[in-house]
């Protein structure tokens, strides 16, 4: 990474970026493409927010994607109008979910071609309806995704608007209107298949399958609408591989990017603003046209002095760990390079799910923690050293399900003694499916302990200022307007402040899409009227 460049003599700027995350790197480049002067503030001693790759164990060199993993929703259009030299690979399998059925190891295998999936239906359900339900169903999800997603970064439909364009009553219905829970039960008989289906709608989300706020449906379309298709890509190189491609085209195009520059302060006329900034140094004052806020609500209203929204906390475990091989598998069916390749569901059938979640609702942590994992190496070596990759490490990346801040928060809790509680009975969740122990197979750092690391919604309020640990910032917004969403999503009451993270509309993810709906509504507020 180049050396900070700080904000130099050039205080005054057309843009002033609030937050070096790829969101705010995407805003950048953009406007400074556009022949704007940019000042991207970062208070880190480093770009990319979440979206960052580190080496979390001691003298081992593994290079892995910390806080977010995968790519789905960052669509095309942004990584060739930025000339990003990034790329992403797909997945063989989709996905694999252990079970034991009669007393058997078993399980779900999607992907690695349409007639292993089918048998592996067959396998499990004893017949041909629940794969033909599969197939209708995300049949039905992909005819939206190919609708919905191009949307994504244009100005904002109404609710009609995008109704007819999904052009699918049932599928409106399914989606938007009824609990998630009703379409999944409708469609499917079999409870880890629709388990499988359910998860999709959870992630990162503490919800019911039947919750009437329908939060659950709107984290359902985002995981399913991705590039048009729903594919979850891994980034080649890790997660920072995005979002230093990111930076080097926003320098390339002129912008000044400083790290170590913390913003404090927006004052604003709704023409012209001021966004006071603190380093090692002191207090510094950078005056711009127009701010872009690459953070949550509640740090913009902060900045800005307003009222600050409440927040929606977050309901997740995050655990990185590097592995000397991978574990073999009670299912000698399946092939651990496979099984792990895609999304390795554990205790994720329906009513596991549904047990998980009114658990944790009555403050208790789940007795049997749903989760899900998958292996990036297997798929890109290349966050790997050579000498690693020969010997056959590989990566295991876990997101625990139903976890809400608030179990780990509170006067007499003993925050990493829960953290330990619940990352010892996630593990023994996934043990129950290993013909071997996982800690067995862990790798060991320089100083001789297991490369495992486990991260709360608390931990990621402490590390990346998420409002109680939520990775979308907010509650998933749906992609249509609504009376005070604006023309692009990211408009704040400020006419000259707009909000370009994760609780935009259209917010949330790996997607670069509310950095590029900023930049997009200050072009449009900058260009002559008549």
């Amino acid at each position: 990474m180049p050396a900070n460049e700080g904000p130099g003599t050039h205080r005054t700027y057309d843009a002033v970026i609030v937050g070096g995350g790829h969101n705010g790197l995407v805003a950048a480049a953009y406007l400074a493409r556009a022949g704007r002067s940019v000042l991207v503030l970062e208070r880190l001693d480093h770009t990319g927010g979440a979206a960052v790759s580190t080496r979390p164990f001691a003298g081992v060199d593994a290079r892995l994607s910390r806080y977010s993993y995968l790519v789905s929703l960052l669509p095309r259009k942004i990584v060739r109008d930025l000339g990003l030299e990034f790329q992403v690979r797909g997945r063989t399998v989709s996905s694999y979910t252990p079970v034991e059925r009669n007393g058997q190891p078993t399980g779900l295998l999607v992907g690695a071609g349409d007639r292993r999936t089918r048998e592996a239906f067959a396998r499990l359900t004893g017949g041909e309806r629940e794969y033909e339900s599969w197939q209708r169903f995300y049949g039905m999800t992909g005819r939206v995704a190919e609708r919905v997603f191009p949307t994504l970064t244009e100005p904002l439909p109404t609710r009609d608007e995008l109704r007819r364009r999904v052009d699918d009553e049932t599928a409106w219905r399914a989606l938007f209107e009824e609990p998630i829970g009703v379409a999944v039960e409708e469609n499917f008989a079999d409870d880890l298949v629709r388990g499988v289906v359910l998860t999709d709608a959870l992630i990162g989300t503490f919800a019911d399958a039947h919750d009437t706020s329908l939060q659950q449906n709107r984290c359902f379309l985002y995981h399913v609408i991705g590039g048009g298709t729903g594919a979850w890509d891994v980034p080649v190189g890790g997660m920072g591989a995005l979002t230093d491609a990111l930076a080097g085209a926003a320098r390339a195009a002129g912008a000044v990017i400083a790290t170590g520059h913390e913003a404090i302060r927006i004052d604003t006329d709704g023409r012209t603003a001021e966004v006071t900034y603190r380093t090692a140094d002191g207090e510094g004052v950078a005056a711009a046209r127009h701010v872009l806020v690459n953070a949550s609500p509640q740090a913009l209203a902060a900045l800005t002095g307003d009222a600050a929204p409440t927040p929606a906390e977050g309901a997740q475990l995050k655990v990185n760990m590097l592995l000397e091989r991978l574990p073999r598998l009670r299912d000698t069916s399946v092939d651990p390079r496979e099984a792990f390749a895609g999304t390795f569901h554990i205790a994720e059938g329906y009513e596991q799910l549904a047990a998980a979640h009114a658990q944790a609702a009555s403050g208790e942590l789940p007795s049997a923690p749903p989760s899900e994992i998958y292996c990036h190496s297997l798929t890109d070596p290349t966050i790997l050293g050579p000498d690693l990759v020969e010997r056959g490490y590989q990566t295991l990346t876990l997101f625990g399900l139903h976890t809400p801040a608030r179990l780990f928060a509170g006067d007499d809790v003993d925050h990493d003694a829960v953290r330990d509680d619940l990352l010892k009975s996630t593990v023994a969740q996934l043990d129950a499916h290993l013909a071997e122990p996982l800690a067995d197979c862990l790798a060991t750092d320089a100083d001789g302990r297991p490369c495992i690391e486990a991260k709360t919604p608390l931990d990621l309020e402490r590390d990346l200022r998420l409002p109680g640990g939520n990775i979308f910032h907010r509650a998933l917004a749906w992609p249509y307007a609504q009376e005070d969403t604006g023309r692009w999503g990211v408009e704040t009451r400020h006419a000259n402040v707009l909000l370009c993270g994760a609780g935009a509309v259209r917010g949330g993810g790996v997607s670069g899409v509310p950095g590029h709906n900023a930049a997009m509504a200050v072009l449009e507020q900058d260009r002559p009227t008549g």
